[in-house]
């Protein structure tokens, strides 16, 4: 249900799949961007589109992009300001919270919460505006460092870049749980960052997966553990066993400990 706190949908802001996965509350999408350390932004450079990682800061409902006074993003809001216009961007952040793996190759995903905000962008000239974007911009990489930094001089003002860009158009998407409904095969785990990839959960002595069709989430538990296997980034085979009571989220999974150099 909207309420007057939520960003309004518009055609643009409302997803063509999974719309039952898109967040308006400003709550969701204030925290989503917050914790985001990194964002992209996406203009239009000669007619062809351009995407580009930079950091951002939010400061009440406007969304602060850093940036260079020669770069390209900010020469094109000059431009379009020198016409009368915003600068048309889309800006995305994303975080990975879980990858979700299945028995189903189609069926693996990623548990994770984006922010897309559409608008008009503006380079940011008044001066003191400009300050406190760039304060913010500080603190929100290290909370408070700021304060602990020699401040910006005329020379180094004059090389940074900054745009502002309201949030109005915006939308968030958020991910949880384990497979889908349609993902034939036992219960999978999903594992999150502090993993080194993805882990099957398979319960010990467990006979068939469920039928197709039914939701691995509403498997009975059984008395036992499962053995959580899962291969490094640096080719090592690790191995676990973790209570049945694991649930399949980032928070869920244990440290796990070397096992041996081959699966079994």
């Amino acid at each position: 249900m909207s309420t007057e706190a939520d960003y309004q949908p518009t055609p643009r802001s409302t997803p063509t799949r999974y719309r039952e996965r898109a967040r308006y509350d400003r709550r969701t999408v204030h925290r989503i961007l917050d914790e985001a350390l990194i964002c992209h932004l996406g203009y239009l450079s000669g007619g062809r589109p351009v995407v580009l990682p930079t950091t951002h800061a939010r400061r009440g409902e406007t969304l602060y992009l850093h940036g260079s006074t020669g770069g390209g993003p900010v020469l094109a809001a000059r431009a379009a300001a020198a016409a009368g216009a915003g600068l048309p961007v889309c800006v995305t952040v994303t975080l990975v919270d879980a990858l979700v793996l299945a028995r189903a190759a189609m069926h693996h995903s990623v548990n994770f919460r984006s922010v897309v905000v559409l608008g008009d962008a503006r380079v940011v000239d008044d001066p003191a505006e400009k300050s406190r974007a760039l304060s913010r911009l500080l603190d929100h990489i290290a909370p408070g460092r700021a304060a602990d930094c020699r401040a910006a001089d005329a020379r180094e003002l004059a090389a940074t870049g900054v745009l502002a860009l309201d949030l109005a158009e915006v939308s968030a998407k958020v991910r949880s749980g384990p497979a889908g409904r349609r993902s034939a095969g036992p219960p999978v785990a999903a594992l999150g960052r502090g993993g080194a990839a993805a882990a099957e959960r398979r319960p010990a002595g467990a006979g068939a997966g469920p039928r197709p069709g039914r939701s691995a989430a509403r498997l009975p538990r059984v008395a036992a553990t499962h053995t959580c296997r899962c291969r490094s980034r640096a080719g090592r085979v690790l191995s676990h066993q973790v209570p049945t009571s694991m649930t399949a989220n980032a928070q869920a999974v244990p440290s796990i400990q070397p096992e041996s150099t081959s699966l079994r």
